[in-house]
Protein backbone atom coordinates (compact mmCIF):
# COMPACT_ATOMS: atom_id res chain seq x y z
CA UNK A 1 0.00 0.00 0.00
CA UNK A 2 0.87 3.22 -1.26
CA UNK A 3 0.16 6.64 1.37
CA UNK A 4 1.31 9.52 -0.30
CA UNK A 5 0.79 13.18 0.55
CA UNK A 6 0.46 16.20 -1.59
CA UNK A 7 1.11 19.51 0.56
CA UNK A 8 -0.04 23.53 -0.51
CA UNK A 9 1.90 25.83 1.66
CA UNK A 10 0.01 28.62 0.35
CA UNK A 11 -3.54 27.47 2.11
CA UNK A 12 -1.56 24.77 4.54
CA UNK A 13 -3.14 22.35 2.62
CA UNK A 14 -2.91 18.39 2.69
CA UNK A 15 -4.15 15.48 0.69
CA UNK A 16 -4.16 12.50 -0.04
CA UNK A 17 -3.51 9.56 -2.51
CA UNK A 18 -4.03 5.53 -1.79
CA UNK A 19 -2.82 3.08 -4.03
CA UNK A 20 -3.27 -0.71 -3.51
CA UNK A 21 -2.28 -3.08 -6.26
CA UNK A 22 -2.79 -0.33 -9.46
CA UNK A 23 -6.03 1.19 -8.49
CA UNK A 24 -5.62 4.89 -6.46
CA UNK A 25 -7.67 6.47 -4.69
CA UNK A 26 -7.71 10.47 -3.76
CA UNK A 27 -8.66 12.19 -0.60
CA UNK A 28 -9.59 15.81 -0.49
CA UNK A 29 -7.93 17.19 -3.62
CA UNK A 30 -7.44 20.18 -4.32
CA UNK A 31 -8.17 22.84 -7.11
CA UNK A 32 -5.50 21.25 -9.70
CA UNK A 33 -6.37 17.88 -10.48
CA UNK A 34 -2.59 17.26 -12.56
CA UNK A 35 -0.72 16.04 -9.46
CA UNK A 36 -2.94 13.21 -8.84
CA UNK A 37 -3.26 12.41 -12.37
CA UNK A 38 0.65 12.88 -12.82
CA UNK A 39 1.13 10.29 -9.66
CA UNK A 40 -1.21 7.52 -10.64
CA UNK A 41 0.51 7.64 -14.29
CA UNK A 42 4.14 7.57 -12.67
CA UNK A 43 2.91 4.68 -10.27
CA UNK A 44 0.95 2.86 -12.82
CA UNK A 45 -2.12 3.18 -11.01
CA UNK A 46 -5.68 4.16 -12.15
CA UNK A 47 -8.12 6.29 -10.29
CA UNK A 48 -10.87 4.68 -9.24
CA UNK A 49 -12.47 6.93 -6.30
CA UNK A 50 -12.31 10.64 -4.70
CA UNK A 51 -13.21 10.70 -0.95
CA UNK A 52 -14.27 14.30 0.55
CA UNK A 53 -14.29 14.50 4.02
CA UNK A 54 -16.72 17.33 3.95
CA UNK A 55 -17.51 20.34 1.05
CA UNK A 56 -14.07 22.71 2.47
CA UNK A 57 -14.27 26.18 3.45
CA UNK A 58 -10.71 27.08 2.47
CA UNK A 59 -10.35 25.46 -0.98
CA UNK A 60 -11.75 24.54 -3.79
CA UNK A 61 -11.67 20.81 -4.46
CA UNK A 62 -11.55 18.99 -7.95
CA UNK A 63 -13.66 16.15 -6.98
CA UNK A 64 -16.29 16.97 -9.75
CA UNK A 65 -13.39 17.69 -12.46
CA UNK A 66 -11.58 14.21 -11.99
CA UNK A 67 -15.01 12.28 -11.39
CA UNK A 68 -15.82 13.79 -15.24
CA UNK A 69 -12.39 13.27 -16.76
CA UNK A 70 -11.15 9.63 -15.39
CA UNK A 71 -14.81 8.37 -14.42
CA UNK A 72 -13.90 7.89 -10.40
CA UNK A 73 -16.85 7.63 -7.97
CA UNK A 74 -17.18 10.23 -5.69
CA UNK A 75 -17.52 9.61 -1.83
CA UNK A 76 -19.61 11.68 0.14
CA UNK A 77 -21.40 11.86 3.63
CA UNK A 78 -25.45 11.63 2.56
CA UNK A 79 -25.19 14.72 5.32
CA UNK A 80 -22.86 16.64 2.56
CA UNK A 81 -26.18 17.31 0.09
CA UNK A 82 -23.72 17.15 -2.82
CA UNK A 83 -25.36 17.91 -5.83
CA UNK A 84 -22.95 16.19 -8.24
CA UNK A 85 -22.87 12.79 -8.73
CA UNK A 86 -21.60 10.56 -6.12
CA UNK A 87 -22.04 7.63 -3.56
CA UNK A 88 -23.25 8.05 0.15
CA UNK A 89 -20.10 6.84 2.72
CA UNK A 90 -21.31 7.06 5.83
CA UNK A 91 -20.73 5.10 9.30
CA UNK A 92 -19.82 1.77 8.49
CA UNK A 93 -19.84 2.09 4.88
CA UNK A 94 -16.70 0.28 2.93
CA UNK A 95 -14.46 1.24 0.06
CA UNK A 96 -12.80 -2.13 -1.48
CA UNK A 97 -9.58 -0.82 -2.63
CA UNK A 98 -8.38 -4.32 -3.84
CA UNK A 99 -7.62 -6.55 -0.79
CA UNK A 100 -7.90 -3.52 1.64
CA UNK A 101 -10.49 -1.30 3.19
CA UNK A 102 -11.45 2.24 3.46
CA UNK A 103 -14.38 2.81 6.03
CA UNK A 104 -16.19 5.63 6.72
CA UNK A 105 -16.76 6.81 10.38
CA UNK A 106 -18.99 9.82 10.56
CA UNK A 107 -17.76 12.53 13.00
CA UNK A 108 -19.15 15.95 12.88
CA UNK A 109 -18.02 19.07 15.17
CA UNK A 110 -15.65 21.22 12.66
CA UNK A 111 -18.77 20.53 10.03
CA UNK A 112 -21.94 18.61 10.42
CA UNK A 113 -21.49 16.63 7.59
CA UNK A 114 -17.41 15.14 8.31
CA UNK A 115 -16.67 12.37 8.24
CA UNK A 116 -12.83 9.84 8.68
CA UNK A 117 -11.57 7.39 6.60
CA UNK A 118 -9.98 4.66 8.67
CA UNK A 119 -7.92 2.08 6.22
CA UNK A 120 -7.69 -1.64 7.00
CA UNK A 121 -4.92 -3.57 5.85
CA UNK A 122 -5.24 -6.47 4.06
CA UNK A 123 -4.52 -8.42 7.09
CA UNK A 124 -7.40 -6.74 8.94
CA UNK A 125 -5.44 -4.50 11.32
CA UNK A 126 -6.38 -0.67 11.79
CA UNK A 127 -3.69 1.12 9.51
CA UNK A 128 -4.30 4.89 9.21
CA UNK A 129 -6.98 7.32 9.68
CA UNK A 130 -8.00 10.27 7.21
CA UNK A 131 -8.95 12.87 9.37
CA UNK A 132 -10.15 15.71 7.15
CA UNK A 133 -11.08 18.66 9.41
CA UNK A 134 -11.92 16.44 12.41
CA UNK A 135 -8.48 15.87 13.49
CA UNK A 136 -5.19 17.80 13.41
CA UNK A 137 -1.87 17.39 14.50
CA UNK A 138 -1.94 19.27 18.18
CA UNK A 139 -5.66 20.56 17.11
CA UNK A 140 -9.06 19.66 16.66
CA UNK A 141 -11.08 21.84 14.07
CA UNK A 142 -12.78 24.80 14.49
CA UNK A 143 -16.38 24.47 14.94
CA UNK A 144 -17.81 27.88 13.90
CA UNK A 145 -17.55 27.94 9.85
CA UNK A 146 -21.01 26.16 9.19
CA UNK A 147 -23.45 28.65 11.30
CA UNK A 148 -24.59 30.50 7.59
CA UNK A 149 -23.33 27.96 5.21
CA UNK A 150 -23.97 24.45 3.82
CA UNK A 151 -26.80 22.27 4.05
CA UNK A 152 -26.84 21.84 7.22
CA UNK A 153 -26.16 25.05 9.58
CA UNK A 154 -25.21 24.58 13.36
CA UNK A 155 -24.24 26.59 16.06
CA UNK A 156 -20.46 26.32 17.56
CA UNK A 157 -21.56 25.69 20.63
CA UNK A 158 -23.54 22.42 19.67
CA UNK A 159 -20.79 21.66 17.26
CA UNK A 160 -18.22 21.77 19.75
CA UNK A 161 -20.23 19.37 21.71
CA UNK A 162 -20.38 16.85 18.55
CA UNK A 163 -16.49 17.40 18.19
CA UNK A 164 -16.19 16.23 22.14
CA UNK A 165 -18.31 12.96 20.90
CA UNK A 166 -16.84 12.42 17.54
CA UNK A 167 -13.05 12.57 19.05
CA UNK A 168 -14.47 10.47 22.74
CA UNK A 169 -15.93 7.93 20.94
CA UNK A 170 -14.69 7.34 17.58
CA UNK A 171 -10.87 8.59 17.12
CA UNK A 172 -9.75 8.42 20.88
CA UNK A 173 -10.51 4.79 21.01
CA UNK A 174 -8.49 3.46 17.99
CA UNK A 175 -5.01 1.60 18.31
CA UNK A 176 -2.57 4.28 19.35
CA UNK A 177 -0.71 3.09 16.34
CA UNK A 178 -2.67 3.90 13.64
CA UNK A 179 -1.46 6.91 11.99
CA UNK A 180 -3.22 10.11 11.58
CA UNK A 181 -3.15 12.22 7.94
CA UNK A 182 -5.08 15.28 8.51
CA UNK A 183 -6.40 17.81 5.74
CA UNK A 184 -4.28 20.57 7.02
CA UNK A 185 -1.01 21.55 8.22
CA UNK A 186 0.27 25.07 10.32
CA UNK A 187 -1.17 28.36 8.95
CA UNK A 188 -4.66 27.07 8.45
CA UNK A 189 -7.31 29.65 9.35
CA UNK A 190 -9.35 25.89 9.76
CA UNK A 191 -7.90 25.44 13.23
CA UNK A 192 -6.09 27.27 16.22
CA UNK A 193 -2.75 25.38 17.14
CA UNK A 194 -2.32 23.07 14.59
CA UNK A 195 1.59 21.90 15.04
CA UNK A 196 4.52 21.86 12.25
CA UNK A 197 4.15 18.32 11.99
CA UNK A 198 1.84 16.94 8.96
CA UNK A 199 1.28 13.73 9.98
CA UNK A 200 0.90 11.81 13.68
CA UNK A 201 -0.34 8.97 15.16
CA UNK A 202 -3.57 8.68 17.51
CA UNK A 203 -1.14 7.73 20.74
CA UNK A 204 0.65 10.67 19.77
CA UNK A 205 -2.42 12.72 19.69
CA UNK A 206 -3.45 11.37 22.81
CA UNK A 207 -0.33 12.18 24.98
CA UNK A 208 0.08 15.70 23.42
CA UNK A 209 -3.15 16.76 21.67
CA UNK A 210 -4.73 19.45 24.56
CA UNK A 211 -8.19 19.07 22.83
CA UNK A 212 -7.93 14.87 23.49
CA UNK A 213 -6.97 15.90 27.40
CA UNK A 214 -9.58 14.45 29.72
CA UNK A 215 -12.20 17.36 30.55
CA UNK A 216 -15.85 17.38 30.89
CA UNK A 217 -17.63 18.56 28.06
CA UNK A 218 -18.68 22.22 29.01
CA UNK A 219 -14.70 23.00 29.65
CA UNK A 220 -14.13 21.46 26.17
CA UNK A 221 -16.78 23.32 24.43
CA UNK A 222 -15.70 26.29 26.30
CA UNK A 223 -11.79 26.05 25.20
CA UNK A 224 -12.34 25.08 21.65
CA UNK A 225 -14.81 28.27 21.04
CA UNK A 226 -12.36 30.49 22.55
CA UNK A 227 -9.66 32.06 20.43
CA UNK A 228 -10.18 31.10 17.10
CA UNK A 229 -8.68 32.95 13.99
CA UNK A 230 -10.85 35.16 11.95
CA UNK A 231 -12.85 34.29 9.46
CA UNK A 232 -12.06 35.01 5.27
CA UNK A 233 -14.98 36.53 3.69
CA UNK A 234 -14.70 33.33 1.30
CA UNK A 235 -15.11 30.61 3.31
CA UNK A 236 -19.28 29.96 3.33
CA UNK A 237 -18.65 30.80 -0.54
CA UNK A 238 -16.24 27.71 -0.83
CA UNK A 239 -18.85 25.28 0.91
CA UNK A 240 -21.24 26.08 -1.73
CA UNK A 241 -19.28 25.80 -4.35
CA UNK A 242 -17.77 22.26 -3.15
CA UNK A 243 -21.15 21.11 -2.51
CA UNK A 244 -21.96 21.59 -6.29
CA UNK A 245 -18.35 21.21 -7.67
CA UNK A 246 -16.64 23.47 -9.41
CA UNK A 247 -16.27 23.87 -13.31
CA UNK A 248 -12.59 22.15 -14.86
CA UNK A 249 -9.54 24.64 -13.97
CA UNK A 250 -8.01 24.98 -16.96
CA UNK A 251 -11.15 26.16 -18.63
CA UNK A 252 -12.38 28.45 -16.04
CA UNK A 253 -8.85 29.80 -15.61
CA UNK A 254 -8.74 30.29 -19.61
CA UNK A 255 -11.56 31.83 -19.71
CA UNK A 256 -10.77 34.73 -17.69
CA UNK A 257 -10.06 38.41 -19.96
CA UNK A 258 -6.48 39.27 -20.70
CA UNK A 259 -6.52 42.86 -21.28
CA UNK A 260 -3.53 45.40 -22.37
CA UNK A 261 -1.87 46.70 -20.23
CA UNK A 262 -3.21 50.71 -21.10
CA UNK A 263 -6.67 49.99 -21.23
CA UNK A 264 -8.81 52.33 -19.22
CA UNK A 265 -10.68 50.59 -16.48
CA UNK A 266 -13.74 51.00 -15.52
CA UNK A 267 -14.48 54.10 -13.20
CA UNK A 268 -14.38 52.84 -9.37
CA UNK A 269 -13.70 49.36 -9.64
CA UNK A 270 -11.69 47.48 -7.67
CA UNK A 271 -7.92 47.08 -8.62
CA UNK A 272 -5.58 44.31 -6.74
CA UNK A 273 -1.80 45.15 -7.87
CA UNK A 274 0.29 42.54 -6.98
CA UNK A 275 3.58 43.93 -7.61
CA UNK A 276 6.10 43.99 -4.55
CA UNK A 277 4.90 46.65 -2.23
CA UNK A 278 8.44 49.25 -3.06
CA UNK A 279 7.18 49.29 -6.84
CA UNK A 280 3.39 50.04 -5.59
CA UNK A 281 4.53 52.79 -3.71
CA UNK A 282 6.85 54.23 -6.56
CA UNK A 283 3.22 54.25 -8.85
CA UNK A 284 -0.27 53.13 -8.51
CA UNK A 285 -3.23 53.71 -9.97
CA UNK A 286 -5.79 55.32 -7.92
CA UNK A 287 -7.43 53.41 -5.49
CA UNK A 288 -5.57 50.47 -5.97
CA UNK A 289 -5.05 47.85 -3.28
CA UNK A 290 -2.05 45.79 -3.44
CA UNK A 291 -2.36 42.78 -1.66
CA UNK A 292 1.23 41.43 -2.86
CA UNK A 293 1.69 37.95 -4.85
CA UNK A 294 3.53 34.93 -2.79
CA UNK A 295 2.88 31.85 -0.57
CA UNK A 296 -0.52 33.50 1.40
CA UNK A 297 -2.23 35.81 -1.64
CA UNK A 298 -5.08 33.46 -1.89
CA UNK A 299 -6.09 33.94 1.88
CA UNK A 300 -5.54 37.50 1.74
CA UNK A 301 -7.09 38.24 -1.00
CA UNK A 302 -10.43 36.09 0.09
CA UNK A 303 -9.88 37.93 3.08
CA UNK A 304 -10.05 41.40 1.96
CA UNK A 305 -12.25 40.78 -1.18
CA UNK A 306 -15.20 39.41 -0.62
CA UNK A 307 -17.19 36.55 -3.30
CA UNK A 308 -19.47 38.95 -4.88
CA UNK A 309 -16.68 41.72 -5.54
CA UNK A 310 -15.47 41.87 -9.42
CA UNK A 311 -12.01 43.10 -9.46
CA UNK A 312 -9.11 43.74 -11.81
CA UNK A 313 -5.42 41.87 -11.54
CA UNK A 314 -2.08 43.54 -12.32
CA UNK A 315 1.06 41.42 -12.01
CA UNK A 316 4.98 42.12 -12.43
CA UNK A 317 4.55 39.76 -15.69
CA UNK A 318 2.98 37.26 -17.50
CA UNK A 319 4.29 34.41 -15.44
CA UNK A 320 3.40 35.83 -12.65
CA UNK A 321 -0.25 36.54 -14.07
CA UNK A 322 -0.77 32.82 -14.78
CA UNK A 323 0.48 32.04 -11.27
CA UNK A 324 -1.96 34.64 -9.68
CA UNK A 325 -4.81 33.15 -11.91
CA UNK A 326 -4.78 30.25 -10.80
CA UNK A 327 -4.30 31.33 -6.97
CA UNK A 328 -7.32 32.72 -7.35
CA UNK A 329 -9.23 29.65 -8.45
CA UNK A 330 -7.70 27.90 -5.43
CA UNK A 331 -10.60 29.99 -3.12
CA UNK A 332 -13.04 30.04 -6.30
CA UNK A 333 -12.51 34.03 -7.22
CA UNK A 334 -11.41 33.22 -11.10
CA UNK A 335 -14.81 34.44 -12.16
CA UNK A 336 -14.57 37.93 -9.64
CA UNK A 337 -11.45 38.65 -12.16
CA UNK A 338 -13.04 41.19 -14.57
CA UNK A 339 -9.40 41.22 -16.03
CA UNK A 340 -5.68 40.78 -16.10
CA UNK A 341 -3.29 42.84 -17.77
CA UNK A 342 0.75 43.90 -16.83
CA UNK A 343 1.34 46.95 -15.41
CA UNK A 344 0.21 50.18 -16.99
CA UNK A 345 2.66 52.78 -18.59
CA UNK A 346 1.01 56.22 -16.34
CA UNK A 347 0.87 55.37 -12.80
CA UNK A 348 -0.04 58.47 -10.99
CA UNK A 349 -0.16 57.40 -7.74
CA UNK A 350 2.95 57.10 -4.92
CA UNK A 351 3.07 56.83 -1.41
CA UNK A 352 5.26 58.56 0.65
CA UNK A 353 8.38 57.24 2.71
CA UNK A 354 8.03 57.66 6.35
CA UNK A 355 10.39 60.43 8.30
CA UNK A 356 11.75 57.22 10.76
CA UNK A 357 13.69 60.08 12.95
CA UNK A 358 10.45 61.94 12.95
CA UNK A 359 8.25 59.74 13.91
CA UNK A 360 10.40 57.53 16.25
CA UNK A 361 11.03 60.56 18.80
CA UNK A 362 7.55 62.00 17.91
CA UNK A 363 4.44 59.43 17.67
CA UNK A 364 1.83 61.47 18.49
CA UNK A 365 2.19 63.31 16.00
CA UNK A 366 0.39 60.54 14.02
CA UNK A 367 -2.43 58.31 14.19
CA UNK A 368 -1.17 54.58 14.22
CA UNK A 369 -2.95 51.90 13.07
CA UNK A 370 -2.22 48.31 13.69
CA UNK A 371 -3.65 45.94 11.28
CA UNK A 372 -2.82 42.39 12.89
CA UNK A 373 -5.06 40.03 13.76
CA UNK A 374 -7.07 40.15 17.17
CA UNK A 375 -5.06 37.26 18.68
CA UNK A 376 -1.64 39.16 18.21
CA UNK A 377 -3.33 42.78 19.38
CA UNK A 378 -4.37 40.76 22.78
CA UNK A 379 -1.00 38.75 23.38
CA UNK A 380 0.34 42.44 22.99
CA UNK A 381 0.41 46.13 21.72
CA UNK A 382 3.30 47.32 20.05
CA UNK A 383 1.90 50.90 20.63
CA UNK A 384 0.12 51.72 23.44
CA UNK A 385 -1.67 54.16 21.61
CA UNK A 386 -2.19 52.63 18.36
CA UNK A 387 -5.84 52.09 16.45
CA UNK A 388 -6.39 48.15 16.56
CA UNK A 389 -8.66 47.10 13.14
CA UNK A 390 -7.45 43.89 12.25
CA UNK A 391 -6.87 44.23 7.97
CA UNK A 392 -9.63 41.60 7.15
CA UNK A 393 -12.27 44.26 8.97
CA UNK A 394 -10.42 47.28 7.57
CA UNK A 395 -12.73 48.28 4.68
CA UNK A 396 -15.55 48.00 6.37
CA UNK A 397 -13.78 50.39 9.19
CA UNK A 398 -12.31 52.79 7.49
CA UNK A 399 -14.63 55.54 9.11
CA UNK A 400 -12.72 54.62 12.68
CA UNK A 401 -9.68 56.10 11.57
CA UNK A 402 -9.36 60.25 12.17
CA UNK A 403 -7.61 61.75 9.24
CA UNK A 404 -6.55 64.76 11.20
CA UNK A 405 -3.04 64.17 11.16
CA UNK A 406 -0.56 61.90 9.23
CA UNK A 407 -1.28 57.87 9.44
CA UNK A 408 0.97 55.38 9.75
CA UNK A 409 0.29 51.76 9.69
CA UNK A 410 2.08 48.58 10.84
CA UNK A 411 1.76 44.93 10.89
CA UNK A 412 4.01 42.10 12.53
CA UNK A 413 6.49 42.03 9.40
CA UNK A 414 5.30 44.50 6.38
CA UNK A 415 3.11 41.96 4.38
CA UNK A 416 -0.40 43.41 5.78
CA UNK A 417 0.04 46.64 6.57
CA UNK A 418 1.35 47.34 3.08
CA UNK A 419 -1.89 46.10 1.74
CA UNK A 420 -3.53 48.06 4.23
CA UNK A 421 -1.70 51.49 3.40
CA UNK A 422 -2.75 51.14 0.02
CA UNK A 423 -6.62 50.36 1.04
CA UNK A 424 -6.38 53.41 3.62
CA UNK A 425 -4.54 56.18 0.80
CA UNK A 426 -6.93 54.76 -0.99
CA UNK A 427 -9.98 56.46 0.56
CA UNK A 428 -8.46 58.89 2.94
CA UNK A 429 -6.69 61.82 0.63
CA UNK A 430 -6.63 63.94 3.08
CA UNK A 431 -3.37 63.06 5.43
CA UNK A 432 -0.23 61.79 4.73
CA UNK A 433 -0.46 57.41 5.20
CA UNK A 434 2.96 55.75 5.96
CA UNK A 435 3.92 51.97 5.63
CA UNK A 436 5.94 51.00 8.70
CA UNK A 437 6.53 47.98 6.78
CA UNK A 438 9.53 45.90 8.02
CA UNK A 439 10.85 48.56 10.41
CA UNK A 440 8.11 47.59 12.95
CA UNK A 441 10.36 44.17 13.92
CA UNK A 442 13.55 46.58 14.85
CA UNK A 443 11.05 48.52 16.67
CA UNK A 444 9.93 44.98 18.54
CA UNK A 445 13.31 43.96 18.73
CA UNK A 446 14.51 47.33 20.32
CA UNK A 447 11.30 47.30 22.73
CA UNK A 448 11.99 43.51 23.95
CA UNK A 449 16.12 44.52 24.50
CA UNK A 450 15.29 46.97 26.34
CA UNK A 451 13.57 44.82 29.12
CA UNK A 452 16.04 42.33 28.85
Amino acid sequence: MIIHQFYDKGLAHASYAIIRLGKMIVVDPARDPQPYYDFASFNNAEIIGVIETHPHADFISSHLEIHQTTGATIYASKLLGAEYPHETFDDGDVIHLADIRLKALNTPGHSPDSICILVIDENGNDKAIFTGDTLFVGDVGRPDLRENAGNITAAKEELARQMYHSTREKLMTLPHHVAVYPAHGPGSLCGKNISPDLESTIGRELRENYALKFMKEEAFVDILVADQPFMPKYFGHDVEINKKGAEPLDRSVSAVPRIDRNTPLEKDALIVDTRPSDDFRAGHLHGAMNIQGGDKFETWLGSIIGPEEPFYLIGTDEESLDALMRKAAKIGYENNIKGVLLPPDNMPEKLPEIDQTDYKFHPDHYTIVDVRNWGEVNEKKIFPHSISIPLPELRERLSEIPAGKPIVVHCAAGYRSAAATSIIAGKIGTVPVYDLGEAVVEVVKRRAKSLT
